[in-house]
């Protein structure tokens, strides 16, 4: 299934590595240095404020959803595809 995380952008559920909330991943100097040291290309998906990171094995998204609605939808997702 996919995962619509802003910006007319899906993503494979099953790509997902990680959702981080921004201020906690702000606040975490190794988290910093994970972004900083990727070669990922990192997609910014607003123009606006910046919510939430969506990781996955090609890209990083700066999504302007919030990590718990992105969680909730991907759970919502995973369950209806059994």
């Amino acid at each position: 299934m996919y995962l619509h995380v802003g910006e007319e952008v899906l993503v494979r559920t099953k790509d997902i590595i990680s959702i981080l909330d921004i201020e906690s991943a702000n606040s975490s100097p190794f988290m910093e240095e994970f972004i900083t040291r990727q070669s990922q290309p990192i997609v910014h998906l607003t123009k606006g404020a910046v919510t939430s990171i969506v990781v996955t094995g090609s890209h990083i998204y700066y999504s302007p959803l919030a990590s718990g609605t992105l969680k909730k939808r991907s759970l919502k997702l995973s369950v209806q595809e059994f």
